[in-house]
């Protein structure tokens, strides 16, 4: 019996879709149609599924005319990706499956994990000693990175790196003894999350780390990650007071339920949940976060070159202020995040388009912006010092320049019609692992190189 009906009806269009753009009449795309689908049928048959079936079927029909040859050997990585980012299930289908229930536990583990330190007399406050602002993403991180180790296969010398990793991130955000509120304690709680993120990456990828495409597939699990988690936030946001006016109507006061247990352990959880659909796959972000991407790479484009106007216009650097300067870059992160995950959004395949020059403008502006931004860093380092917060406020400029520098030069080489995406994909997922460096080295160098101050 023909299991052809298990494949979904959307990819075979973009497969026709595909061939009729090498020039297949509808005829010959029907004969090689009815070829697949048997080809289909019969791998199912003998044991696989119909997704592996699929591509194995689109392989074998090359041989039936030139045109599909061509659009086999011009579209091989938009064929991998049908494998490798296959829906593990439908939204509204979740099965009770293995991974499923693998991710329920580990999300009620992160939930209790990031309340036991409570027990211990740890809170949300500056009292503990910043305690959870240190370790808060040591409580969650290592559940997710087990999930996707699960997920993807693990062996106990894997399980053994990534407990030391994880060990060595413990350490440091506990061993030194911090001045309670000061700088590298606080440069540790930003920097440590992201440095843990990066070991997140290679539990995701595996082996495919070594490869640009196995990077770019974490950064757009990372996109699609941080879309289901808005929306959980959002959700959980409005059922926390949803369930406080009904209490509160019958006179009863849940506050203290919400703010101690229900909103960090949902919040605890949701990393684990919202990692799981990413990694699945499962159509929602996946089809959504390309269209933010295009709707947001050219609204940061013109908030930037706004600003850029405005400040030419009025003479005005950026005001040699800490905390504006925190903020400003905070915001050049924000882009080059956005920069990053429209890149990874974009078929590799398609032609030059707008949104290339789109994101040129963006990687530009951004780079004029973050010129600003340095010579303000500079001026401050000049007047009062060197410290901690200037050290590293003038490294994340510097890192961000270097790579918006690349990213705009590439985008130029793209447009000219002398490159190729796939270079300016490199050089993005090439660029990765310095961020994760540089965050390990602030979090094990800067606080004894600033007297935990």
């Amino acid at each position: 019996m023909s299991r052809t009906d298990d494949i979904p009806a959307a990819r075979i269009a973009e497969w026709r879709a595909r061939l009729r753009g090498h020039g297949i009449g509808d005829g010959d795309l029907d004969r090689l149609e009815r070829t697949l689908r048997e080809q289909v049928s019969r791998l199912v048959a003998a044991g696989l599924d119909p997704d592996e079936a699929f591509l194995i079927a689109v392989k074998r029909t090359a041989g039936l005319s030139v045109a599909a040859r061509e659009f086999n050997q011009a579209h091989a990585g938009w064929l991998w990706r049908q494998l490798a980012a296959r829906p593990v299930a439908g939204i509204g289908q979740l099965p009770l499956r293995g991974d499923l229930v693998l991710a329920a536990a580990l999300a009620l583990a992160a939930a209790a994990a990031v309340k036991a330190p409570a027990l211990f007399g740890a809170q949300f406050d500056t009292a503990s000693g910043g305690f959870y602002a240190r370790n808060l993403g040591l409580l969650v991180l290592p559940l997710l990175a087990a999930l996707l180790l699960g997920r993807h296969g693990v062996t106990p010398a894997r399980s053994v790196t990534f407990g030391v990793l994880f060990a060595a991130g413990a350490v440091f955000a506990n061993v030194f003894p911090f001045l309670p509120g000061g700088a590298t304690e606080s440069l540790t709680a930003i920097h440590l999350p992201i440095a843990l993120w990066l070991v997140v990456g290679l539990a995701h990828a595996g082996n495919g780390w070594r490869t640009a495409s196995g990077r770019m597939e974490f950064v757009r699990f990372s996109g699609e990650w941080l879309i289901y988690y808005v929306l959980f936030a959002l959700g959980g946001g409005v059922l926390a007071l949803l369930t406080a006016a009904l209490f509160h109507a019958v006179g009863v006061g849940i506050d203290g339920f919400l703010e101690q247990w229900l909103l960090p352990c949902g919040a605890a959880g949701a990393v684990i949940v919202a990692g799981w659909l990413a990694d699945g796959k499962n159509g929602v972000a996946g089809q959504l976060a390309p269209l933010l991407a295009q709707v947001f790479t050219p609204l940061f484009a013109a908030l930037l070159v706004a600003f850029l106007a405005v400040m030419v216009w009025t003479g005005a650097g950026i005001a040699v202020d800490r905390e504006v300067l925190i903020a400003f870059d905070l915001l050049l992160v924000l882009v080059v995040g956005m920069l990053l995950y429209a890149i990874s959004a974009r078929d590799q395949e398609a032609p030059r388009n707008v949104f290339d020059t789109l994101r040129l403008v963006l990687a530009v502006a951004a780079l004029v912006a973050d010129l600003a931004a340095l010579a303000a860093v500079a001026a401050r380092i000049g007047e009062f010092g060197f410290s901690a917060n200037k050290v590293a406020a003038l490294a994340v400029n510097l890192l961000l320049l270097a790579h918006l520098a690349g990213t705009a030069w590439l985008h130029v080489r793209l447009l000219a019609g002398t490159g190729s995406f796939a270079a300016v994909a490199r050089w993005q997922t090439a660029y990765l692992p310095v961020y994760g460096v540089w965050a390990a080295l602030v979090v094990v160098l800067f606080p004894p190189l600033f007297r935990y101050l």
